[in-house]
């Protein structure tokens, strides 16, 4: 095994140490800038192995899980506070400043709270047929099984053996699984995916599974197994029952906290004055707002459009909510649409919302929210709207997944 002694600069994008070699960037997992590292390079790939911290940065900490390293959920444990939210702080600053854009990001705002809420758990058959039930190892096709996880709402704390369960109990289709755990008001809910068909006797073996291990619903590839209680959340004051495998923010601290920076970016707006969220899709922004003004609401997915909108018939005291499911992507809000709207948040996923950036730009709409998950792609849209006309006046990061290399951000735009 050739290794190499290397001196770690900065931190990537991805959380990984960059060190600066004759032939470029490479890129070390698990290290910090000034440490001294002994690594083994991977051939073809600007990537390297660690084998030794020689010397140690001031600022590395003892990671709090013993799978950190081998499984792929985290990256940053390893990393003392100020130079972690540094790091995620940085990841907003650049993407802006990459995409040319000047504008004051405020300090990063923690939002993990009791932890996340929904994980996908995944089942796989080892080499010696052995079943694993755990997370992804880190750049590896393979499953380490966890006993538990730091980063999870205690709310999730049963979830692991529930899909041990259910996975043994598919061990017949010897596929690779897929377990999408939420933790709600009713209990868990979980939605199986990787299984394809299965018998009748196999449906019935899984309801009695849901049983024993107290769900709340149970769910294969979206299609209903057994509802015990309704898998509900609370949004704001609004009780939504979730449709399977619905979006939902990770964590229940960052869904108040983003939805919180949305409300007061947008401000007091008139009487009868309406506001206009985009990609809502179980209400995280519309079903707030309605408690002030009111709001018409666009997502992509018919299912998450309908708890919506049956969320907000059985809630009194709401100012009234339109709901309407919408390829955004396909067929974004147009000039004349938006125009009549005072303000618009819009919450798209990873890969944002360009086709709907270039009608909000042109349109007349005196403020804008955005929020995304993708500082590269927020930037990119932004990028859009500053160039028709509107503001960059505020940006906030948010940090929903601890310990790993992705942040939120919030920013208000303005005519």
């Amino acid at each position: 095994m050739t290794t190499e002694i290397l001196t770690i600069a900065s931190l990537g994008h991805r959380g990984d140490g960059c060190a600066e070699t004759a032939a470029g960037p490479l890129y070390v997992p698990f290290t910090l800038p000034g440490e001294v590292v002994e690594v083994q390079p991977v051939p073809g790939k600007d990537r390297a192995e660690l084998v030794a911290v020689l010397k140690p940065s001031a600022d590395r900490v003892v990671p709090p899980c013993p799978h950190f390293g081998v499984c792929g959920g985290c990256a940053l444990q390893h990393v003392a506070a100020p130079v972690y939210r540094a790091f995620k702080r940085h990841l907003v600053v650049s993407a802006l400043a990459e995409a040319g854009l000047e504008a004051e990001v405020e300090d990063l705002v923690p939002a993990h709270g009791r932890g996340r809420r929904r994980a996908t758990f995944h089942a796989r058959h080892t080499t010696h047929d052995v079943l694993a039930v755990g997370f992804m190892a880190a750049r590896a096709h393979r499953v380490v099984p966890v006993s538990a996880c730091p980063i999870l709402d205690p709310a999730l704390d049963r979830a692991l053996k529930a899909c041990w369960a259910l996975a043994e109990a598919l061990l017949f289709a010897d596929k690779p699984l897929d377990l999408q755990v939420t933790a709600t008001e009713g209990g868990l809910d979980i939605d199986i995916r990787g299984a394809g068909p299965i018998a009748e006797r196999r449906r019935q073996d899984l309801v009695r599974l849901a049983g024993e291990q107290d769900l709340a619903r149970l769910t294969l590839h979206g299609e209903l197994i057994v509802r015990r209680r309704p898998p509900v959340v609370v949004i704001g004051r609004v009780a939504v029952e979730l449709p399977p495998g619905a979006f939902l923010q990770a964590t229940a601290a960052a869904e108040a906290t983003l939805a919180a920076l949305a409300i007061e970016m947008i401000g007091k707006l008139p009487a009868k004055a309406a506001a206009l969220d985009l990609f809502a899709g179980v209400g995280t922004f519309a079903l707030r707002l309605a408690e002030t003004m009111r709001v018409s609401a666009f997502d992509g997915e018919a299912a998450a459009v309908q708890a919506l909108d049956s969320a907000v018939r059985g809630t009194q005291g709401l100012k009234p909510v339109i709901a309407e499911t919408r390829d955004l992507f396909r067929r974004p809000l147009i000039e004349r649409e938006l125009d009549g709207f005072r303000a618009v948040v819009f919450d798209p996923p990873r890969q944002g919302a360009e086709a709907q950036a270039k009608r909000l730009a042109a349109s007349r709409v005196p403020a804008i929210v955005a929020v995304s998950c993708n500082p590269s792609t927020f930037a990119r849209d932004a990028a859009l709207l500053v160039a028709g006309g509107y503001r960059l006046v505020r940006v906030v990061p948010v940090d929903q997944f601890l310990y790993s290399p992705h942040v939120e951000v919030v920013a208000r735009f303005e005519r």
